[in-house]
């Protein structure tokens, strides 16, 4: 019996080499412990990151080998007049709720009580040494366009970035980093710079198109730093048309996030919009708390803290008050006939990504991933399904050639997939194997 020739489309390429060369002083596969700004904004007593060098150290005794921040870049070396504040930065979260404890106290990500103050200057050199104590190399982005400045106690930070005309945002990021590049080269940690990030998800943070701009700035900012990976990072890239993304950029650090039967949860609930009338409708009412407050009686945060941040104030007040049993109960029972479409979902866009990548001959990181944004303590993505729906994603973008990949989203510190100690040491080995 003879084999039929079907066409070229039936040839299956190997396509796990690495997309894109990675400098030879960086290791060969990065698995990412995600601490955006979450390191300087839980780092009170008794918070996640109050022990820095032990934060560090538990990521790499977990197999981790890279830690991406918002390095605070204009805060830091913007030369906006900021030096005095962050030299004495004082973290104030969302502020204190008329009904006692803070605002997002169980949102996560915004689980920040505050109450402290530190200079982050020298708190990012600590990070740096201890990274270089334990063998860790460190992803540099900034969310600051985004909701890094709402955790200051003070405006001052927020005032001083959003002052800055949009058209010249980019141009005011490209030179503090190259001024943060310098600072951290006359220290002696240029090596440990996995990737540097323009800003954080340019397509959802206060900031013009990447294409207005941005991109040219990725491009000065790489003739700077010739032996440096330097890009901009995307929350949603354009999966079903890659080449609309503009040229120049040094790695494809892109999110992949499949919401399925959480976007289908969240339309229900109207959670993500604002100033919805008549918000809590009745199907989020549902799964509030018994003794979740009214609107008006949980009160708002200082209006300035919206505007520095793109999270709204009804996921504050409604992932402050959510019943996390039944909130993960109703996306378990729901899940079966989104399941199919979830895989494909992660696949297809972990796969676009990888090929964009290769075709312009630069790493492919998965920086965020892989279900989306729950209450601090639903456990939908640190469970079976959740862990599943990971370990697809962070399989397929290895057998195609990804570079660095997150576990999750939620595998920090400062969430509760932390303690999913035998789960994150399996899957970072078998990722460091490749």
């Amino acid at each position: 019996m003879t084999e039929r020739y079907l066409g070229s489309g039936t040839i299956e390429r190997d396509e796990s080499a690495l997309t894109g060369p990675v400098p030879a002083h960086l290791p060969q596969r990065l698995t990412i412990t995600l601490w955006d700004f979450s390191w300087y904004t839980q780092a009170g007593p008794g918070e996640p990151y109050a022990d820095l060098d032990a934060a560090v150290a538990e990521a790499a005794s977990l197999g981790y080998n890279a830690i991406r921040i918002c390095a605070a870049p204009v805060l830091l070396f913007g030369g906006l007049g900021l030096y005095e504040v962050a030299r004495d930065l004082e973290i104030g979260g969302l502020g204190p709720s008329p009904l006692g404890g803070y605002f997002g106290q169980r949102t996560r990500w915004y689980d920040a009580p505050g109450g402290y103050r530190i200079d982050l200057r020298a708190r990012l050199l600590a990070l740096f040494q201890s990274a270089a104590a334990h063998g860790m190399v460190i992803i540099l982005a900034s969310w600051e366009y985004q909701q890094s400045t709402a955790f200051a106690a003070s405006p001052a930070w927020f005032e001083a970035i959003d002052a800055v005309p949009l058209a010249d945002r980019y141009g005011v990021l490209s030179d503090a980093w190259d001024a943060m590049i310098e600072w951290l080269t006359d220290h002696g940690h240029r090596d440990r710079i996995a990737l540097v990030e323009l800003h954080n998800e340019v397509d959802f943070s206060i900031l013009p198109a990447l294409e207005d701009g941005g991109a040219e700035e990725v491009t000065r900012l790489r003739a700077q730093h010739p032996d440096l990976l330097i890009t901009a990072g995307y929350g949603k890239p354009p999966h079903l048309a890659m080449h609309r993304l503009p040229d120049g950029l040094g790695a494809a650090q892109f999110h992949v996030y499949s919401y399925g039967v959480l976007d289908a949860l969240q339309q229900r609930i109207d959670i993500r919009s604002e100033g919805s009338e008549g918000f809590p409708h009745a199907a989020l009412r549902e799964l509030l708390r018994s003794d979740a407050p009214s609107l008006a009686e949980y009160g708002r945060a200082a209006e300035w803290k919206y505007r520095a941040t793109v999270v709204t104030d009804q996921m504050i007040y409604g992932y402050d008050w959510i019943d996390p049993v039944v909130w993960d109960t109703w996306l378990v029972d729901h899940y079966p006939p989104y399941q199919q479409v979830m895989h494909r979902e992660i696949a297809s866009r972990a796969i676009a990504i990888a090929a964009w990548a290769r075709w312009q001959g630069v790493p492919a990181i998965v920086g965020e991933g892989w279900v989306g944004y729950t209450p601090l303590h639903g456990t939908f993505e640190e469970g079976p399904i959740g862990r599943s729906l990971a370990e697809h994603g962070v399989r397929t973008a290895l057998d195609h050639g990804v570079w660095g990949v997150v576990l999750s989203s939620n595998a920090a510190p400062h969430h509760p997939m932390w303690q999913l100690r035998d789960w994150q040491r399996e899957l970072n080995a078998q990722i460091l194997a490749r």
